[in-house]
């Protein structure tokens, strides 16, 4: 059975995975089609965060499916809700650091915590180094961190 709950919780991951993966090529192919450069930039920001929320999802259900499963040892269910609550903390960092950029006065942004590295995609042109510099202090503060090395900042049209 706990071999049976396993297969059964990757089967369905894979299945959401795959038609996240359809309905992103579907929705690029509809947009591409309109020829609407500012309509393509916010369905861009607009694609990334249905995917990254759609991924979280299953994320969360993966471990939901560990925590309450009775085959699950002690360990697996202690790492599981330290894993969710590392992606939960993760998620709200994010949200606080895109909500700071965007009182800035950037239209748009989405930012990604992986590990060490932190990408910030912004809704603009150019970037001057002033504003470099503002999203770069926005991450290092709220993130508590001193280095730039791992900070990407992605200006997108």
């Amino acid at each position: 059975m706990k071999k049976r709950t396993k297969i059964i919780i990757i089967t369905a991951m894979v299945l959401l995975l795959g038609v996240t993966g359809y309905l992103n090529v579907m929705l690029n192919n509809s947009v591409s089609n309109n020829g609407d450069d500012v309509q393509t930039t916010s369905s861009y920001f607009q694609t990334y965060r249905a995917d990254r929320e759609s991924t979280r999802d299953q994320e969360m259900l993966y471990y939901d499916a560990i925590i309450s499963s009775d085959s699950s040892s002690e360990e697996a269910i202690k790492n599981a809700e330290n894993a969710k609550l590392a992606l939960v903390d993760q998620m709200e960092q994010e949200l606080v650091i895109e909500g700071l950029i965007k009182a800035k006065g950037f239209e748009d942004c989405v930012v990604t915590i992986l590990d060490e590295n932190i990408n910030a995609v912004v809704k603009a042109e150019s970037l001057t180094a002033a504003q470099a510099a503002q999203i770069t202090s926005i991450i290092q503060t709220q993130l508590s961190i001193t280095g730039i090395k791992n900070i990407k900042i992605i200006p997108v049209e």
